[in-house]
């Protein structure tokens, strides 16, 4: 059937990949026992919680209940179809796959129609006459074609219907065009294109695939926005997207670190320098649903905005979100002569520019610079007054070692004793220490603060339905020997036995099934036979570590706690009914509950005794 890989083909793809290195490709994982484990890239959380086994190959976050195998990874990501998610990872592994099964049709309309704007635009600037005065632009801003291929940048002609008329041949209908943002509409309803006259840069998710775009305008009109950006769709969230960070993810691991600027051409200005690591936020102030899509990357950060006051202040503002949200390591280059690092470039040369990024100030370095500037140290009444704010600022390192050499070089620099500095940081830690105790014993800690109530892991109830998994231990023993052991399997069989719960019966009768149909049977491959609402039991009994071998003793007793549980719920059903009876005086009704109640409890004390 067109359309469906063979079960073979994905057998193959999925032999061919290891899940840790596919996952890492989105969230740092780090070698904890035999898991892996890092930040989950579902939910925002604190302390990591996703957990990859690699014998397994098997995911599953213990915060919000997402698990699978490498291909249900990918459909939970990028929000992919099977095939489509088979066809990734084969892409990964360099698995050539062949057969009409290659294309199978894109689930997500809004993914495609902004894969073919980004073609359109690209088109239009690099060969049409239309896109003369966009390539002229490119070309002023040194852009070149290799530039503009890599970011698959592209032109919006003047013309308020062109990417409309391309769409709407492309079969796409008025409503899905609408809600994608790259229209307006009049007020008698009809559509006309967003974008118009404005140089494109293709904004992509995580994964690279383009969600919405932003318009940088080309003409001398001050009266226009210099950048416009898609609106909000559901796609589009942009203070959950960073331009370039696909990208700049894989350049990190050989970089060492991700850049941060304020603008598209300050990271294709670094690009051109050979810094690939460069990443820009929405043209807004950073959030901190970005903090965290970095932290699951790297903990190494280098901050580089514009030179100029604002910009400076701005970098003050970012590493102060980092210091808050805990586990970086910052660096901050502020350029000379208030340059952003577009003109830096321009100006200095690529050398230049990556001694620059080398030569970051620490985040501590970067504060007691900027607080110098605040006071005029030829003034003995003013420099007091500096050295007991930066004694303040060193007194928040826990790193004893950064502490002495901060001291010691704030001494030299400003001509004073290390020891007298020194006794004034013990005065000051001890200070905060008291007044940290003093707001503990104040804190209500049962009301988070707006800044973490984001980074708090969802509640119980909050968990998706795959979190079902973990609801009956007894149960989910039960089922995983009877798909690992053929012995246990046979027994149970053996045995008539019935799993209570209707979800786990269908999995036992699904292994049943599967096991016949396929020569070797790997719990790997069922999980992708089985329906999704499942899959979470099956999840969680891989990753729970249970042991594989048992006797027949323990699956006797396991059978017999169930019997037990049903038997102690009847009980408890029957003895509210006796207490309905008992307000109503109902005495053959009393009688005839009491007899039920008794002869339970003589099964439940014969299977005690037994």
């Amino acid at each position: 059937m067109a359309g469906l890989i063979p079960e073979k083909v994905i057998e193959k793809v999925r032999s061919n990949v290891n899940i840790v290195d596919v996952i890492s490709q989105y969230v740092s994982l780090e070698k904890k026992g035999k898991d892996y484990i890092g930040l989950c890239p579902f939910h925002q959380e604190k302390t990591p919680s996703f957990t990859v086994n690699e014998d397994k190959q098997f995911f599953k976050c213990f915060g919000c209940g997402k698990g699978g195998n490498v291909f249900k990874f990918l459909m939970y990501k990028d929000n992919l179809t099977f095939p489509e998610s088979v066809k990734q990872v084969a892409e990964f592994a360099h698995i050539k796959l062949s057969g009409n099964f290659t294309k199978p049709k894109v689930s997500n309309t809004m993914t495609l129609m902004f894969q073919d704007a980004t073609e359109f635009y690209h088109h239009v600037l690099l060969t049409t006459n239309a896109g003369r005065r966009g390539l002229r632009y490119a070309r002023e801003r040194k852009m070149s074609d290799e530039i503009l291929e890599h970011f698959q940048i592209g032109y919006a002609p003047k013309q308020d219907n062109l990417l409309l008329t391309f769409l709407r041949g492309r079969n796409y209908k008025d409503d899905d065009l609408f809600r994608s943002g790259l229209f307006v509409e009049s007020k008698d309803g009809r559509l006309f294109d967003r974008f118009r006259d404005r140089l494109m840069f293709p904004l992509g998710n995580e994964s690279g695939y383009v969600i919405g775009f932003s318009g940088r305008r080309i003409s001398n009109d001050k009266t226009v926005a210099k950048y416009i950006n898609s609106p909000e769709t559901k796609l589009f969230n942009k203070s959950k997207v960073l331009f370039n960070f696909s990208e700049a993810k894989k350049a990190a691991k050989q970089e060492g670190h991700l850049v941060l600027y304020e603008g598209y051409m300050d990271v294709i200005s670094a690009y051109k320098a050979g810094v690939k690591s460069g990443i820009a936020s929405m043209g807004t102030s950073l959030t901190d649903q970005q903090i965290y899509m970095l932290k699951r990357v790297t903990k190494n950060i280098i901050i580089n905005y514009d030179g100029d006051e604002p910009g400076v202040h701005a970098e003050e503002r970012a590493t102060k979100m980092f210091q808050k949200a805990g586990g970086f390591n910052i660096g901050v280059v502020v350029l000379p002569d208030g340059l952003d690092p577009d003109e830096y470039v321009k100006k200095y040369g690529a050398e230049k520019y990556q001694d620059e990024v080398k030569g970051a100030f620490t985040a501590t370095d970067f504060f007691l610079k900027r607080l110098a500037k605040k006071y005029n140290l030829n003034n003995d009444r003013e420099k007091i007054v500096y050295l007991d704010e930066a004694v303040k600022v060193i007194a928040k390192l826990t790193n004893p070692v950064e502490q002495d050499l901060y001291i010691d070089k704030i001494a030299k620099a400003q001509g004073v004793s290390k020891a007298s500095l020194k006794a004034n940081l013990i005065k000051q830690q001890r200070r905060e220490r008291t007044a940290n105790r003093h707001k503990g014993s104040n804190y209500d800690n049962s009301l988070p603060t707006p800044e973490l109530q984001d980074l708090t892991p969802p509640t119980p109830t909050d968990a998706p339905e795959d979190e079902k998994g973990d609801r009956d231990p007894v149960q989910t023993r039960l089922l995983y020997l009877f798909i690992h052991s053929t012995h246990a399997k046979n027994y149970l069989l053996k045995k008539k036995f019935l799993f209570p719960d209707k979800d786990y019966a269908k999995l036992a009768e699904l292994w049943l099934k599967f096991s016949e149909s396929h020569e070797n049977p790997e719990i790997n491959s069922f999980l992708d036979f089985i329906p999704e609402e499942l899959q979470g039991i099956i999840v969680s009994a891989e990753m729970a570590d249970m042991p594989d071998d048992f006797t027949e003793n323990e699956i006797d007793e396991q059978i017999s706690a169930l019997h037990m549980r049903k038997i102690n719920s009847k009980l408890d059903e029957l003895k509210n009914q006796l207490n309905d009876a008992r307000r109503k005086t109902d005495t053959e009704e009393i009688i005839k509950i009491t007899q039920k109640i008794l002869n339970l409890k003589r099964i439940q004390g014969k299977k005690e005794a037994f």
